[in-house]
């Protein structure tokens, strides 16, 4: 380890013993955090991009009758 790393967890410590019991919780929760982050290897995130799947939702949705006719002056104008 380096000198400036030793001297920076040093001062971390020393800032997180003074926190009230809430504020550690509250560190040590995005400490795990940032761990879980950075520390995931590259294959697991190359997993969690799956690839699109097309059609896989076929028949689910619907579309007005009128959806390609044309909008009413009133939309374009903003009029009640």
């Amino acid at each position: 380890m380096t000198s400036q790393v030793i001297d920076t967890t040093s001062e971390v410590i020393t800032k997180l013993q003074n926190l009230a019991p809430e504020q550690q919780q509250q560190v040590l929760d995005f400490v795990e955090f940032l761990a879980q982050k950075y520390n995931q290897p590259q294959e697991t995130k190359e997993k969690i991009k799956k690839p699109r799947v097309a059609g896989l939702h076929e028949g689910m949705g619907w579309m007005s009758d009128d959806f390609n006719e044309p909008l009413p002056d009133e939309f374009w104008l903003g009029e009640s």
